[in-house]
């Protein structure tokens, strides 16, 4: 498991079916570009590739920061849905995120700098809808939910609503890509709890501050700057070279 493309193959026991991979969409812009590609230059460009691209091109198009994107990636063979498990969920305690994360090679830094990444898109009910009412079977809400930002939630995820409904994960500012997320976990607007819990855990609070501050706009010139940094790491972790792994045909299947 790694950056090779597993994740974006179909099928009913592979990686998209893990639960921390819930609610991945968006990936027949992927299928779409790998055609165009294939109908130029067949068998040249992996699907591991356009999708370390297209994540660029996406926070780009967001307003966020670009950056350049080592390529030469090829996708992997395999792709099973019990080895994406153990990846980070918004049910874990922040200390397991960071086990996690250091396990790959990012350290505290890393983790706060991507989960900004939640600044533009959407979490389904589902995800969340357990901190609204009998939190850990208190009978309350989670304490760290602001009121006025309770409210709203609830009226987006009642008891008896679609638990599939999308909710922002960044109030009042899902699609552009900006710092506003940490300030939003600043004022206890954290949709998903272990988004919420970087700000109350002692080794993430600092970073959280450092992003979310408003020192003429330069503390979101610096989570830019870092998520940049980031992304390259990230990118790096598990990838497939030489004559490991193929280049799909098609990034939903392997190569028959």
């Amino acid at each position: 498991m790694g950056c090779d493309g597993s994740v974006l193959i179909m099928d009913e026991n592979a990686e998209i079916n893990a639960g921390p991979n819930m609610g991945l969409r968006g990936f027949e812009v992927v299928d779409d570009a790998k055609a165009k590609l294939e109908n130029l230059c067949p068998g040249v460009v992996s699907c591991a590739d356009i999708l370390a691209l297209a994540t660029r091109d996406a926070v780009y198009l967001s307003d966020g920061p670009s950056w350049s994107v080592p390529t030469g990636r090829r996708d992997g063979k395999v792709s099973i849905s019990f080895e994406a498990e153990d990846l980070p969920s918004p049910f874990e305690p922040i200390d397991n995120h960071i086990q996690k994360f250091a396990e790959k090679g990012l350290d505290e830094e890393d983790l706060v700098t991507l989960v900004g990444a939640h600044t533009v898109g959407r979490t389904d009910c589902q995800l969340f809808s357990y901190r609204l009412q009998n939190f850990t079977s208190t009978g309350n809400p989670d304490p760290t939910i602001s009121p006025s930002f309770l409210t709203e939630l609830r009226t987006l995820c009642p008891l008896d609503g679609d638990p599939f409904r999308g909710v922002a994960m960044d109030k009042d500012s899902q699609l552009k890509f900006d710092n506003s997320f940490y300030k939003n976990l600043m004022n206890g607007n954290g949709v998903l709890e272990s988004d919420q819990r970087l700000w109350s855990h002692p080794s993430t609070r600092d970073i959280v501050k450092r992003y979310g501050g408003n020192l003429r706009g330069l503390l979101g010139l610096r989570f830019s700057f870092e998520f940049k940094k980031a992304m390259v790491k990230l990118s790096s972790i598990g990838v497939k070279t030489g004559t490991q792994g193929e280049i799909r045909k098609v990034c939903y299947q392997f190569n028959k």
